[in-house]
């Protein structure tokens, strides 16, 4: 079998020691041509096509172990997917071992303790229904269906962020298997160096097998959803965004964005893919309260659609998802924002009026408050300066149309990056972005990381993810 080392060079992988592996693991192995490998070697976004040599469907920590020995015995390239959800792709890598967690989604809820442990390949809305049960939620993001593995080692942002920080920030520990096949406890007093570099430093530092979450009281009612107008309201829309933001209870998080309508049965049928704006609205402490606070944004204007409303909290985190399916080709830019000027509303309109696509989006998610209390190297993820996020949202269907859904991406980016705070988002980054997107995003973090990870894995052995070496 044909495989690739961990530098890249293509070999022919012994098949008795391949078949000597395959009797220690519990989980399957599929191969090229086998019924589970194409659904386990493709990811979200649909513009990543990579053939991974062998994917083992790991049930439980012994199965990383037994991965993680024998690519190192073979020097074989090692990717991990979670789910699967991040739009470079990380997850899957030409002629790679592929380490396929999808069958790890098992979650346990210890309210009395305020704490969720969570296996790695566990989804958003595994999490939020199993801790729902007890009206309790962790700090997740805002499409049910990602994952919470890289979700979590890239910083993580949500609904919940406005009241207790980046998603890394509420992680109590991790389960890890180093490089050197051994699995390790990561918490504030175990390996602490390992747990700070792993709540939002990337990926590659080990293969974290499960997290631990505090838990907070959300739920299971609240009050959330959208409202959306014309595009013609657009100017009006976002300047009351940008006043009722300022003084929003943390309670409540505003998100605001642009696009063609979506064919949502909430939307008249006559708006489908029409340009509008739409306000997004998620008040997650008492339901009464959140009435009075998104009031001003349900008697706004004439809209063409309100959901609004109360409903629970399960409802809400999955209320973007069938705007995110998999397969459809995804490319982002995204930027940390000090403030919503009116310079940079204007250009949010500009921008929009020009989306090639009826899937793609200008985004801002307001994030402003835990996550500004703490010190910058309380953790990687940094950043601690963010109050918004501008999110360009490039998504189309067909290949072809590529060059001219990038370039808008690119073009809208290239036109609004003057506001940043100079940070982005790690888990935004695209496959074509370079080393200084990775300084934005760590920014004075890479050298601790790489002391860190000269500690854990000297030779560089993970490093499918955006990689952090012990040189830097």
């Amino acid at each position: 079998m044909r495989a690739k080392t961990v530098d890249g060079q293509e070999f022919d992988l012994p098949e008795t020691a391949a078949s000597q592996w395959r009797a220690r693991l519990r989980g399957p192995v599929v191969t090229l041509g086998d019924v589970d490998y194409e659904n386990s070697r493709t990811v979200w976004n649909g513009m990543i096509d990579r053939h991974p040599a062998l994917v083992a469907r790991c049930i439980g920590s012994s199965d990383v172990i037994e991965c993680v020995r024998f690519a190192r015995e073979q020097n074989l390239a090692l990717c991990i997917k979670g789910g699967g959800h991040n739009i470079a792709g990380l997850a899957v890598a030409d002629g790679a071992l592929m380490l396929d967690f999808s069958l790890m989604r098992g979650v346990w809820a210890e309210p009395d303790a305020g704490v969720a442990h969570a296996q790695a390949s566990c989804l958003l809305g595994d999490v939020d229904r199993e801790t729902q049960l007890h009206g309790m939620a962790a700090v997740l993001g805002f499409v049910s269906l990602t994952g919470i593995a890289g979700l979590t080692l890239g910083g993580g942002i949500g609904y919940l962020t406005r009241r207790w920080g980046w998603t890394s920030d509420n992680v109590v520990g991790m389960d890890v298997v180093i490089a050197e096949g051994q699995r390790m406890r990561a918490s504030e007093v175990e390996n602490a160096d390992l747990f700070w570099a792993l709540r939002g430093g990337g990926g590659n530092f080990g293969v974290v097998t499960g997290i631990d979450y505090q838990l907070h009281r959300v739920g299971p009612e609240m009050v959330g959803g959208a409202v959306a107008w014309p595009a013609a309201d657009a100017p009006k829309v976002l300047e009351l965004y940008r006043e009722l933001a300022e003084d929003a209870p943390r309670e409540l998080t505003l998100v605001t964005l642009m696009r063609p309508a979506p064919a949502a049965p909430w939307i008249p049928t006559e708006w489908h893919y029409q340009p509008i704006v739409m306000m997004l609205a998620c008040h997650t402490g008492d339901p009464d309260e959140g009435e009075k606070a998104v009031a001003a944004i349900k008697s706004f204007g004439t809209p063409i659609g309100d959901v609004l409303q109360r409903r629970t909290y399960v409802q809400m985190q999955s209320l973007l998802d069938a705007t995110q399916p998999k397969g459809r080709r995804y490319y982002w830019k995204s930027e940390y924002l000090p403030r919503v000027e009116p310079a940079l509303c204007e250009q949010v309109v500009e921008h929009a009026a020009r989306i090639p696509s009826p899937y793609s989006s200008v985004i801002l998610f307001q994030m402003d408050g835990a996550l500004n209390q703490l010190r910058d190297d309380h953790s990687p993820v940094g950043n601690r300066d963010a109050r918004y996020l501008l999110n360009i949202a490039g998504a189309w269907e067909n290949p072809e149309d590529d060059a001219k859904n990038i370039a808008w991406t690119r073009d809208a980016w290239n036109d609004m990056k003057r506001f940043s705070t100079g940070g982005t988002y790690l888990n935004f980054l695209t496959e074509d972005d370079a080393a200084d997107r990775m300084q934005a995003a760590l920014g004075a973090a890479i050298p601790r990381l790489a002391q860190v990870k000269s500690r854990w894995d000297p030779d560089n052995f993970f490093r499918a993810n955006r990689n952090i070496s012990p040189s830097e």
